[in-house]
């Protein structure tokens, strides 16, 4: 019962008198009563948790919580891609020749996610992956590969939800709600990384600034449950088989391509 509260206090929302209380409640110190439960709601592991659940100032801090030192195992294999979040790789696949793709079989443009011209002309014929997280996943995203930062840039105003609802009646939640933007370069390939907000709040919070990034490195992190749009050059990655089908529940730091030679 609380967990269907929860769930639906955080996710089917489009009126933004509400978001704005739920963002004002969900900040504010009175919030921090609610952890313990929301945490036993959503079986969250508080055991990789950097410090006690007693510590955080709100369910807001909570949501940005960081994990122990180790908790995530990442690839050191120069080759391998990692998912940049804990979550559900909901969709892979290839941007058509007209720059769009799908997601829940709904159509999403390649220009309008984008809106640099150079970028969506660079990712055109390429391939993507979508990751979900839910109320209940670590919040923070971090890096899929190691490179140079070439490009950060933000697009969108207003968010929509980006669960079932939000995709029946929003129109490309991924490609117009408020977006963080990240390209980067691993050796001669390309990699942009698409932090897309949820509800009527501008959820995502960027805390990299420098050049160059690790593979695995701190990048971003979201207020609420939201998604991650990873967009790659044409024959530039190769996805592992499990990830093409699709619904695949990961965690960040897994491998989930390699790099094409």
């Amino acid at each position: 019962m609380k967990k269907s509260l929860y769930r639906l206090m955080l996710e089917l929302t489009h009126n933004p008198l509400y978001t704005v209380l739920l963002k004002r409640f969900s900040q504010g110190k009175l919030s921090r009563r609610v952890i313990p439960s929301f945490s036993k709601a959503f079986n969250i592991n508080e055991e990789e948790i950097e410090k006690h659940v007693s510590q955080f100032e709100s369910l807001s801090d909570f949501f940005s919580r960081k994990l122990k030192e180790g908790s995530r195992e990442i690839s050191e294999s120069a080759r391998d891609i990692v998912s940049p979040v804990d979550g559900v790789l909901t969709e892979a696949g290839k941007i058509t020749k007209d720059k769009s793709f799908f997601v829940k079989g709904h159509r999403h443009s390649l220009k309008t996610m984008l809106g640099l011209d150079t970028s969506v002309k660079r990712f055109a014929e390429g391939d993507y992956c979508v990751l979900y997280l839910s109320p209940k996943d670590y919040h923070r995203i971090h890096s899929p590969c190691k490179g140079k930062i070439t490009g950060r840039w933000a697009l969108g105003k207003y968010s929509h939800p980006v669960n079932a609802l939000g995709f029946r009646f929003g129109k490309e939640p991924l490609a117009t709600n408020y977006r963080l933007i990240t390209e980067l370069k691993h050796d001669e390939k390309h990699v942009a990384l698409v932090k897309v907000g949820a509800l009527n709040v501008n959820s995502v919070h960027p805390v990299h600034v420098e050049e160059s990034i690790d593979k695995g490195d701190d990048m971003a992190y979201f207020s609420f449950g939201s998604t991650v749009v990873l967009v790659f050059e044409r024959n530039s990655v190769r996805f592992h088989e499990r990830v093409l089908q699709g619904e695949l529940t990961v965690k960040q730091g897994e491998t989930i391509g390699t790099w094409m030679e």
